[in-house]
């Protein structure tokens, strides 16, 4: 018995019905691709539905509105974060090349923070009681290394993650200026690696002295 294009889509339609995990994965995934690539202001639930193979009133259905849609993207994209900086490394060296390693792989997080950077500016954004928890969470950790010998104590520690977030980070975030400056772009191995080798040694300079 041959199997119609018509017969098809009703089965995926049906698939789709009956896992709805398995669609509002889809969903989501499509969503992050689509703010990371035009913002939130930018975004548009139609063409996030399309690449979700959706109906736009599935995705409704799931999320409510965009607003609830992006909230569900940044509070996943937030427990990965917290997951692997519970996972980081207690050593200054190794802290940096683990989170430029991330910063390079979630090139998605970079970019919605360049958007949000420009859309919100100054102003409050979404999820900020959790966020500022964390944060204070990260301060936390910074004091805890000082404590531990691995970080001066003279070094205020909101002023050292902040800097050690932006030596990660800075380089994804800008790529123009990371080409200009080096030669390389921020994708290529042999520019991971040279700034591997730098954060490494940057990183005694944030060593208590002898």
């Amino acid at each position: 018995m041959l199997t119609t294009p018509t017969a098809l889509r009703s089965a995926d339609r049906l698939r789709r019905v009956r896992d709805p995990e398995r669609t509002r994965g889809r969903i989501l995934a499509a969503a992050l691709q689509e703010f990371a690539a035009k913002g939130f202001a930018g975004a548009r639930v139609a063409r996030i539905a399309r690449r979700a193979r959706v109906n736009k009133r599935m995705l409704y259905h799931y999320f409510g509105n965009k607003d609830g849609l992006f909230r569900e993207i940044l509070g996943r994209k937030l427990g990965e974060r917290m997951a692997w900086a519970t996972a980081a490394p207690d050593d200054p060296a190794e802290w940096l090349a683990y989170w430029l390693d991330i910063a390079c792989r979630d090139t998605d997080w970079v970019r919605l923070m360049q958007w949000e950077a420009l859309e919100a500016g100054t102003g409050a954004v979404s999820r900020e009681v959790e966020r500022d928890r964390a944060s204070r969470w990260g301060i936390d950790e910074m004091r805890r290394r000082q404590a531990q010998g691995l970080i001066a104590q003279d070094l205020d520690p909101a002023q050292t993650l902040l800097s050690m977030v932006a030596l990660t980070t800075f380089p994804v975030a800008f790529p123009q200026i990371t080409r200009l400056l080096t030669g390389l772009e921020a994708t290529d191995p042999e520019f991971r690696k040279q700034r591997t080798d730098f954060l490494r040694r940057f990183a005694r300079t944030l060593r208590p002295a002898p």
